[in-house]
């Protein structure tokens, strides 16, 4: 407990619907069928993305995969993230798990599980532990409950306050917060709630964030996609800079946010969203001659990916913000109904 990381950990808690990484056409879960019981559905338009030209069809863009870098395919894969991380579990290779494994107090469940020669095969003991692991959040409904209070209101269970009804038009409007261009709030196609992702890749040129101690190395830069966590695309400059776009389902709960954690508040969040090209001074420390050092965490060859076109990033020094005082609180009142655990008694109360 004494190594700190350089990411925040990303919830694990509806990460069952994510498709394995791909880049491919930008056509991933937003059709939105009519027919649908969210009271949305068939008001208003789908909010779109236009970054990097990604309203077209014909765009390629990375999507999918498990954490802030998609470089995990599946649950069971991004299970072995924290167990051999030598920040998080720490554990130093199979042969170091397997023999942790055969020592737990419940390894006869292995045994009845997956066979008796099950510990003759450290590679397989581990694999079936990362299985057993990925199962459980798979099939475990505390791991995506759909109990919030946006899902009772999805399923007609439950009105929304006067504050978050606000929200929601401010969540969804395309000039306003133009949320849900990238987390989709409408039920699917084929009648599953939302996930409040597109799974998607944007580089929003959040600041730097000091606390974290890898980051007092003026050199050191996480740049998402292009490393340091994963290889295989550190040639795609392209996509350096860009993490995945994560859910917003118990957004409120979080206690940082963004992929280095910069921010503790979502009030904070939508401040720099709001704020980042009409007033940067606000968001992004000064250098010794005085020039504000926007989009500090990222080098300067890089922060050409930053997203300078959705809203509210396509403002300019001297415009008015997208949202007023009073329309952030109405749109954290609506995030608030995201958080899991709104049951049948607060729905009729």
């Amino acid at each position: 407990m004494m190594q700190p990381g350089t990411r925040v950990a990303p919830q694990i808690t509806y990460a069952y619907r994510t498709p394995a990484f791909s880049i491919g056409p930008d056509d991933p879960t937003q059709e939105i069928s009519t027919n649908s019981p969210a009271p949305v559905a068939s008001r208003q338009a789908i909010p779109q993305k236009i970054a990097g030209g990604s309203a077209s069809a014909a765009a390629l863009v990375p999507q999918g995969g498990m954490f802030w870098d998609g470089r995990a395919n599946t649950l069971q894969e991004q299970a072995a993230g924290p167990l051999f991380s030598p920040v998080e579990m720490a554990n130093g290779g199979v042969t170091d798990l397997a023999v942790r494994l055969v020592k737990l107090p419940y390894s006869s469940d292995f045994q009845k599980l997956f066979g008796r020669n099950i510990f003759d095969d450290r590679q397989l003991l581990v694999s079936e532990a990362e299985n057993a692991i990925a199962r459980y959040e798979f099939e475990d409904e505390s791991f995506h409950p759909f109990n919030s209070k946006y899902d009772y209101y999805l399923a007609g269970k439950a009105q929304l306050s006067a504050a978050e009804k606000r929200g929601l038009k401010l969540f969804d409007d395309p000039h306003k917060g133009n949320c849900a261009a990238c987390h989709p709030d409408r039920v699917s196609a084929d009648g599953q709630p939302p996930v409040f992702t597109d799974f998607q890749y944007e580089a929003l040129g959040v600041p730097r964030n000091p606390a974290i101690p890898a980051n007092a190395d003026s050199s050191h830069y996480d740049l998402g996609l292009c490393g340091p966590d994963r290889a295989d695309l550190q040639a795609q400059k392209s996509y350096c800079g860009l993490f995945k776009t994560p859910s917003l389902r118990n957004v409120a709960t979080r206690k940082f946010l963004f992929h280095n954690g910069v921010y503790t508040s979502l009030t904070d969040v939508l401040r720099f969203y709001l704020f980042r090209d009409i007033d940067p001074e606000r968001i992004y420390p000064k250098a010794a001659d005085g020039r504000i050092q926007k989009f500090n965490d990222l080098p300067t060859r890089y922060q050409v990916n930053v997203d300078t076109t959705d809203v509210p990033f396509n403002r300019h020094p001297g415009d008015l913000p997208a949202l007023n005082k009073v329309e952030i609180r109405d749109l954290i009142a609506f995030l608030n109904t995201l958080t899991d655990g709104y049951g049948i008694a607060d729905a009729y109360r």
